[in-house]
């Protein structure tokens, strides 16, 4: 009986309908880390995840050695800039992830929220790319963990 009921979805033409998962990175200033984790997830993710990267206090421009430690990944930010976190894009949200330790946001509305304290190469004295390219590469193992689970909803 069973076997006629799925024939006749497929029949009929009934499909299930897929939600895209949203996801808010948040940091201070909206120029390295969110927008490293937007870069990340959008390049492994696609169009399976709305992204979205905000801070709550925007400076005037993106980190420079942040765009480059993506472009040394073929990831391209051109067009990106810092943006304030907004009701509008929290509410959206589904999981907001906060990145460091400078940015306050408290949880709210109906978003998973999750508080990543990222590798701070630059407290062992390392400076530069060099520090750059681990706080990419630590941001890059959560984001593959985070776009898995989010795979498995």
């Amino acid at each position: 009986m069973q076997e006629s009921a799925i024939s006749d979805a497929r029949i009929t033409g009934m499909t299930e309908t897929t939600h895209t998962p949203s996801v808010l990175f948040v940091c201070s200033k909206n120029g390295g880390k969110s927008q490293l984790a937007a870069g990340l997830m959008r390049d492994l993710a696609g169009d399976t995840v709305s992204v979205h990267s905000a801070g709550t206090k925007p400076g005037e421009e993106l980190n420079p050695e942040s765009v480059e430690s993506l472009n040394e990944l073929g990831i391209d930010i051109t067009g990106e800039h810092p943006k304030i976190v907004t009701d509008e894009v929290l509410n959206a949200a589904d999981v907001v992830v906060v990145l460091g330790t400078e940015a306050k946001l408290e949880p709210r509305s109906a978003a998973r929220f999750e508080f990543w304290e990222t590798d701070e190469p630059s407290t062992r004295g390392i400076e530069g790319m060099e520090r750059m390219r681990l706080v990419r590469d630590d941001i890059n193992t959560r984001i593959q963990k985070l776009y898995a689970e989010l795979l498995e909803n």
